[in-house]
């Protein structure tokens, strides 16, 4: 699913695609320019750029900030394509962050929404891994019906340290209902990272999730990864 920037699409274009294999999916909400006007004081993020240059999201945020209104026209859409075939994990970016984290968890209890459901059965195994950077949770009735009290999808969260768009407190309140997790920070803004060290880190972690790998801030990560190859699915 297409990540919410583009520096995050060139980072598996460029440099993972020796051992990922990776599928992008843009979201289905073209945000008009009125909307881009009336959104300008809303606190949480939306807009990206996928690859037909339109802006787009996942879900509008309802202006009393307690729904995520067209959710579920995206959920239909995942569930959809979740079924074609098998993807080791999701990798999401600022508000596609914030959509891995609830589609990781929507996966491991699918019945909490039955539309998500194929003839009455889930659309796709659990991930493997979920990666979200800058993520947050999803104000929602239905997201925290599924997420919670806590989901155990293996997840990397990675912070941003000077992000002033996904405040770290945000992505705190998803730390809280992520059970089994890393977190990883660096000391740039709102953007995916992209120095050789976070490159190698990445794309180890894809790999192996439940790896040892070192952090990128504390020293190198091998260059040779391991053998074989992961689906994610990225947005």
């Amino acid at each position: 699913m297409q990540p919410s920037s583009a520096n995050a699409s060139e980072l598996f274009e460029n440099s993972l695609s020796r051992c990922v294999i990776e599928v992008f999916v843009d979201a289905p909400h073209i945000i008009q320019p009125a909307d881009l006007r009336a959104n300008a004081s809303q606190t949480e993020p939306g807009a990206f750029d996928p690859a037909d240059g339109q802006p787009r999201r996942w879900y509008d945020v309802y202006r009393d900030l307690t729904r995520a209104i067209g959710l579920d026209e995206s959920l239909v859409m995942l569930r959809d394509i979740l079924k074609q075939r098998t993807f080791d994990g999701v990798f999401g970016f600022s508000q596609g962050a914030a959509m891995a984290a609830f589609l990781s968890a929507l996966l491991e209890k699918p019945q909490s929404y039955p539309p998500f459901l194929v003839d009455g059965k889930p659309p796709h195994p659990p991930f493997q891994f979920c990666v979200c950077i800058a993520g947050y949770r999803i104000t929602d009735p239905l997201a925290d019906l599924v997420l919670d009290p806590t989901y155990a999808t293996t997840t990397l969260h990675v912070i941003g340290k000077n992000d002033i768009v996904v405040l770290e407190e945000w992505t705190k309140i998803l730390l809280g209902v992520s059970a089994n997790k890393r977190v990883e920070e660096h000391d740039g803004g709102h953007f995916v990272p992209s120095k050789t060290s976070w490159r190698k880190f990445l794309a180890a972690y894809l790999l192996d999730p439940l790896g040892d790998i070192p952090s990128p801030g504390r020293g190198s990560v091998s260059s040779t990864p391991n053998s074989g190859r992961v689906t994610p699915v990225a947005f």
